[in-house]
């Protein structure tokens, strides 16, 4: 019987100096395949709104989207960890909408955990999530919903000025230990930055996780699985290099498909 992670499983692994490592996914099947490869969570990020709904930002992802999403990832992993991110709206609304959205990802979604993006500007709202008996997985950093404040639109986040500065250092180290002290269980720093990074890993005790613009200075490493395994058109004449090409894959599948259906031959599979 495979065992599941729980939350002390992956605070222990900071203490023991052992790297965490997770996917973002939106779907039964990735998540099924994640979940077998063994990863230790899955990310379920309102980043689906950009990566596969084709929106400008993940700020027009609802909750009610988010639930669907959460529902599909929750049938495909059995033995990661879920979270499962709370959109745009419930935090910035007031700390009871975000308990009532938490309860909801965790009840109706199967959520192990949620996630609270710009966490940092919103301590009361951990507090109360935290209070309710639903960890938090705090984000904060220049994340999707604080870049703005610094100049930076959403697009321009994965670039190398995204980083977070030197300058920033006391500002984040503040800000993490406030997180913690809020009660969540991990942090999520966003473009966290080879300076900022490791002063925050020292500066807390909960695991401390990034995406992009993160490093092998953090306690653990989440990448969007399409990412990683080249999924989308975009990866067709990428320089980047991930882990497969399943976009040039795809690409010679299709073709392969089309020419033997118009060649009168039997398709496959």
């Amino acid at each position: 019987m495979t065992v599941k992670l729980t939350i002390a499983d992956l605070q222990q692994m900071k203490r023991d100096g052992k790297k965490s490592v997770g996917v973002v996914a939106w779907d039964t099947p990735i998540a099924r395949i994640a979940d077998k490869a063994g990863v230790d969570f899955v990310s379920i990020g309102d980043s689906v709104g950009v990566n596969l709904w084709g929106h400008d930002d993940p700020l027009q992802v609802t909750l009610d989207e988010m639930l669907i999403v959460c529902k599909a990832v929750r049938r495909g992993a059995t033995r990661a960890l879920l979270s499962c991110d709370v959109p745009y709206g419930p935090v910035q609304q007031s700390a009871d909408a975000a308990v009532a959205a938490a309860r909801r990802l965790v009840d109706e979604g199967g959520a192990d955990m949620v996630k609270l993006d710009a966490a940092a500007d919103h301590p009361e709202a951990v507090r109360a999530v935290v209070g309710a008996g639903i960890p938090v997985f705090a984000q904060f950093g220049l994340t999707p919903q604080t870049a703005a404040k610094h100049g930076i639109p959403y697009s321009a986040q994965n670039a190398p000025g995204a980083l977070a500065t030197p300058e920033m250092t006391a500002k984040l180290v503040e800000e993490a230990k406030l997180l913690e002290a809020c009660g969540a269980c991990a942090l999520d720093f966003t473009n966290s930055g080879p300076v900022v990074g490791p002063a925050v890993v020292k500066a807390v005790s909960i695991p401390v996780i990034g995406g992009f613009g993160g490093g092998p200075w953090l306690d653990g490493r989440v990448r969007l699985a399409i990412t990683a395994i080249g999924y989308g058109e975009k990866w067709l004449d990428s320089k980047v290099d991930t882990y497969a090409n399943t976009a040039k894959a795809a690409l010679d599948a299709f073709t392969a498909l089309i020419a033997d259906a118009r060649a009168g031959r039997q398709i496959k599979g």
